[in-house]
């Protein structure tokens, strides 16, 4: 085939490669890996990974309670990678950011606390039908708990939210919607910013869940006009297990705490207490503290490309894939086919085959796929599939990696007898 005849990427993939050691790592097929799963959680440069090892070795105690030297230190370290997340995703303050353990933490902590203060019986809450489980479940929960109602905004069969519905819905003066700004399964990029003012002119909060966006595109906040934002460190090159929830800071001043313990108080008796200021209101017990300063050396590695350059570089990967898989007989693609509207990831099936066996032949072929409903099963029931094969790219993927994709599909329908 000729994708790699088209065109060039904006960044050198494999030269990016070099900073990721996991690519040193032999496959079973002999192949070099392709990895294609990096919706799923991303690989880490070794920038990040001596952050981490400086962290432990050289810069670690407990924040926010030790007075000495190296925990004064630690407190600066972690505070600092708090303003990072700032800076990069256009807060105005670093106290409008509460670090967690991911996006579906930081989305439970809204739905919990802002929630639970503010739904009640006859409140309406939206959602959509193309959410990530961990954006739809809180809010099943809060709505069950608080007796609000829950309704999800409808997709269109190309995969793009229905405006038309969600408008009708915004009509009947909900408190708050719920969606995601790239849909980890379908790779639709949906106009929130348009959406935030309907929502709005509305009445209603907006809850972005930024978890596939952040790590891929410029995303700004304050510009979007939403009201809260949940990422994960791990998608975006950084360590598991340090996430960050934006919130506007009169909406997180006004807002209970989530977990309560230590760190998130300033006073405590036998009779009660008083909580501390956010963000630490929301920051109970010992954070992750190393893992904050490992997100703090991801955002300076996307930095240093610059997110522009990363988001038209995966734009170009994606264009090609698509055009590729799209002329192939008995390859059904999922989502926007507009670039404009489309992420690096792509949802396909393949006529005849289940999605795990593509997996496991592409698996063969030093391929790394993920297969299954990508914690989204009501979009899985809205296109009556049962599951889904999804590649997804980064900046450390290339034309090399689009090809071995399309000749690797190839490779499964000719085991399968459906070519």
């Amino acid at each position: 085939m000729a994708v790699g005849q088209v065109g060039a990427p904006l960044l050198d993939g494999a030269a990016l490669r070099a900073d990721f050691p996991v690519f040193e790592r032999p496959t079973a097929s002999g192949r070099p890996l392709a990895y294609l799963d990096s919706a799923a959680s991303s690989q880490k440069p070794r920038a990040v990974i001596e952050a981490l090892a400086d962290a432990y070795g050289h810069h670690y105690a407990n924040v926010h309670r030790g007075i000495y030297e190296l925990s004064v230190d630690a407190d600066s370290r972690y505070e600092a990678a708090r303003t990072a997340v700032a800076r990069f995703i256009g807060a105005s303050s670093p106290r409008e950011v509460v670090f967690v353990r991911n996006a579906t933490e930081a989305l439970n902590l809204v739905a919990a606390s802002w929630g639970g203060a503010n739904l009640g019986p006859g409140d309406l809450v939206l959602s959509t039908e193309m959410e990530h489980h961990a954006n739809l479940v809180p809010w099943q929960q809060v709505a069950r708990g608080t007796g609000a109602g829950l309704e999800y905004v409808a997709i269109t069969d190309d995969g793009r939210l229905d405006l038309h519905d969600l408008r009708a819905r915004l009509a009947r003066g909900p408190k708050l919607l719920a969606l995601a700004h790239v849909s980890n399964s379908l790779g639709t990029i949906n106009p929130v910013a348009e959406i935030t003012r309907m929502a709005h002119e509305a009445g209603a909060l907006v809850v972005l869940d930024a978890a596939q966006s952040v790590p891929h595109m410029p995303v700004d906040v304050t510009a979007l006009g939403v009201d809260f934002a949940a990422l994960s460190g791990h998608k975006m090159l950084g360590p598991s297990g340090i996430g960050a929830l934006w919130g506007r800071r009169e909406l997180l001043d006004a807002m209970p705490p989530f977990l309560t313990g230590g760190s998130m108080i300033t006073r405590v008796t036998l009779e009660g207490a008083e909580w501390n200021e956010v963000p630490w209101k929301f920051e109970a017990g010992t954070p992750a503290i190393a893992e904050a300063m490992g997100l703090a050396a991801a955002i300076d590695y996307l930095q240093s490309i610059g997110m522009d350059r990363v988001r038209a570089h995966e734009r170009f990967l994606f264009e090609r894939a698509w055009a590729s898989l799209e002329d192939m007989p008995g390859v059904r693609l999922l989502g926007p086919a507009s670039p404009d509207e489309h992420a690096g990831v792509i949802g396909f099936v393949v006529d005849g085959i289940h999605p795990h066996d593509v997996a496991t032949i592409l698996d063969s072929e030093g391929i790394a796929v993920r297969a299954g409903h990508h914690c989204a099963q009501p979009v899985m029931l809205r296109y009556d599939l049962p599951a889904t094969t999804r590649a997804s790219f980064y900046v450390y993927n290339d034309l090399d990696d689009v090809e071995r994709l399309v000749d690797g599909i190839r490779t499964t329908q000719q085991v399968f007898g459906t070519a």
